[in-house]
Order: structure tokens, then sequence, then C-alpha cells
């Protein structure tokens, strides 16, 4: 079996003198490891490409026996400038990953993933964009709804009744799924959210992540907004991020 495909260079090492591994995130087959073999020197058919955060065309083949792929050539179609200089949006970017490798991506969402990687490397490759540490958290909440696990946010989830114009909802968490106060029930875990945290997190579903610099919620909406993000990933996806990367619960 041979393919070729447009791929997210996601993170790379040696395993012998000349010898790499690759894991990136394919459009059409989500995340993928491959061996690429003499890719530490070969200019012929890597052309310095293998790099983090690069994208790539890459030409990939089963080996004979079946077991591991080999990464027969690649061509770089983008490589990050920013995010090469500043820490800060390196830091960022690598969030994103471990994020995305945690929750695994099947193949009939790939390109969706492939997509929200992709724009949130052009959006932190924005200079001069109005970048916060919410930035992953916004990711996270995207990846996890194009995978299907966010439900719409523009209606009580138990009566129907918009919740567009009302100065308080409430997100109740082990249903996953905002209410408007009437709505609430006494014992339910929720949270507690502005309309324009709500307006935020309803565009973020909707606009690609260029866009989201757009968006300068008050530090007490970025707050509540990052603060249902983190319940959300906990309790429907059962990841917490801990020393630098994310655990199942």
């Amino acid at each position: 079996m041979q393919w070729t495909d447009e791929a997210v260079v996601l993170r790379l090492g040696k395993f012998r003198e000349t010898d790499l591994w690759v894991r990136f995130l394919s459009r059409e087959r989500g995340l993928v490891t491959a061996f690429a073999f003499g890719g530490s020197r070969s200019r012929r058919r890597f052309t310095g490409c293998l790099d983090v955060f690069n994208v790539i065309s890459v030409s990939v083949a089963s080996s004979r026996d079946g077991r591991f792929l080999n990464m027969k050539e690649a061509t770089l179609l983008e490589g990050p400038e920013q995010l090469r200089r500043d820490w800060q949006r390196q830091g960022m970017a690598a969030n994103c990953v471990r994020f995305l490798e945690a929750m695994d991506v099947p193949p009939d969402n790939a390109g969706a993933a492939f997509g929200l990687m992709r724009g949130t490397m052009h959006l932190l490759e924005q200079e001069g964009a109005a970048l916060t540490p919410l930035t992953p958290m916004l990711f996270r909440f995207r990846l996890a709804a194009d995978q299907g696990y966010v439900p719409g946010l523009d209606s009580c989830a138990r009566c129907g009744r918009p919740l567009g114009g009302l100065s308080q909802v409430h997100f109740v968490v082990g249903e996953g799924a905002p209410c408007c106060p009437h709505c609430r029930r006494h014992g339910d875990m929720s949270l507690s959210l502005g309309q324009e945290a709500l307006d935020v997190l309803a565009k973020v579903k909707e606009y690609s992540p260029e866009a989201w610099s757009s968006l300068r919620p008050s530090p007490e909406s970025a707050r509540q907004a990052a603060r249902l993000i983190d319940a959300f990933v906990r309790y429907h996806l059962g990841l917490e991020w801990i020393n630098g990367r994310f655990k199942a619960m």
C-alpha cells in the first residue's frame, strides 16, 4: 500500500544515526507514525522539510511485512517563522498537539482536525495578533466540537428556549449542554456563563481559527469560558492536563 497526502508534522525523533520516526497529522488518514530512513541527512527525498509544525506533502508506503510505514519522500508546503522565534507561541502550539494526540483522530474526521490544526498555526503565525493563554483552550473546545462531542449553544437543552439575550445561562456539566435559568434544577452540577462568554464559545465553533484573534473577551468572560472547557474535557473526554501532558482520568 502506498499513498500521498498533505500532513502537519507533530513530533519526530532519531532511532538510529541517520534515521527518524515522524508523527504527523494526515488530512485523510488522521494521526500517523512513519519511519524516515536516512531522514536526518537525505536532501533529495526530504529536502530539509522534516521539522515540527511544518506542513508537507508526504508519500508513504507499508513495509514488505506490513509491520510499519515507511516515509518515501516529502516536500515542504509551509514552514512557520513566528513559531521558530517565539517560545510562547511554540508552547501554545505544543499544547494543541498534545491534546490532539490524546483525543486521537479517526480517519473519517481527519479532514476537520487537519484544517483546525493548520488554521491554529496560521493564527499563531499572525504577527502582532492579540494571542492569549486562552488559545489552546479554544482549540480543545473546537476539536471536541468537530468530533461531535459539543452540542448546540443557541438554545436551552431542556425547554428549547433561545439563549441569546439572557444575562446568564448555565452549562450542566454532566449533560454537556446549556440550559436557561428557569430550567436549572437543584443539585445540578453547572457552571454559570455570561452572554459574552457564551458568544465566544459559539463563535469558536463557527469561525476558523484565523478569526479567533478578533475575539477579545473580558477577563471574567475568558475565565468562565476556560473553566467550562476544562470541566467539559475532564468530564466527557476523561482527559486532564498534568505536568505538561494530557492524562486519562
